[in-house]
């Protein structure tokens, strides 16, 4: 096995896992029916707003969701409150979203690009007909290893406080403070408390460390058949 060859390894293991992560996020937010409404009644988001309805908050939800994904051109959403129709975002709240959807939309392309990385590892692993049975099983469960013992330390620092890391992870991907918010003229803070995003965070590391445990698994059995497989084919030549 050359070098080069595990590297391929340990590089698609890596873009798989970024795939894996970026794939939770999504499948938490997007994937997972009644998740806001579960999570609006737990916190009792419409107490802290001005007489609305479940059903309209959903609504307005659903557009919200939809603008992250490029779905929508803006997020001028029109609901009832209080009797009388309105907008529910303000100016701060729609300029701070359109920092979110281009984080959100980056985030698309990175998992795009990693797919394509994929391919191409596998394809030079291929034209250079390198051993890829005996390549990437174990050279996957290495990256994999390293690349989820690294999110899992991160992800225990992160909640023995979780308040302090979120403020920093806003300040490392967002230069300016628009996502500081008032709860009595932002409506966006009073649909998403700190517990929405703690709920959201803990569902995805959960979903993530159990794809991320069955890819290692997978690997790992892999890895160990073909290593038991070339011992018996040694003792036969023996």
């Amino acid at each position: 096995m050359k070098p080069i060859h595990w590297l391929a390894g340990i590089f698609t293991a890596f873009c798989l896992m970024i795939i894996l992560l970026i794939t939770s996020v999504e499948a938490v937010v997007y994937w997972t029916p009644g998740y806001f409404e579960r999570e609006y009644t737990k916190y009792n988001v419409l107490d802290s707003l001005p007489s609305m309805t479940m059903e309209d908050l959903l609504e307005v939800t659903d557009e919200m969701m939809d603008y992250l994904k490029g779905e929508r051109e803006d997020l001028h959403v029109v609901t009832v409150m209080d009797g009388q129709e309105r907008e529910f975002f303000n100016e701060r709240e729609i300029a701070h979203m359109e920092d979110v959807q281009v984080l959100f939309l980056r985030a698309m392309s990175l998992r795009r690009a990693c797919i394509f990385i994929c391919v191409l590892c596998l394809g030079f692993l291929f034209l250079t007909k390198a051993p890829v049975r005996r390549v990437l099983p174990p050279s996957i469960c290495a990256g994999t290893g390293l690349f989820f013992g690294i999110t899992a330390i991160l992800a225990l620092i992160i909640s023995g406080d979780f308040t302090k890391y979120f403020v920093i992870f806003h300040h490392i991907f967002f230069d300016n403070d628009l996502w500081i918010l008032d709860p009595a003229t932002d409506m966006l803070i009073n649909i998403v408390p700190e517990g929405f995003f703690m709920d959201t965070a803990a569902r995805i590391a959960l979903l993530f460390g159990a794809s991320s445990a069955v890819l290692f698994g997978i690997c790992l059995f892999l890895t160990l058949r073909g290593r038991s497989r070339a011992l018996l084919a040694g003792k036969n030549i023996l």
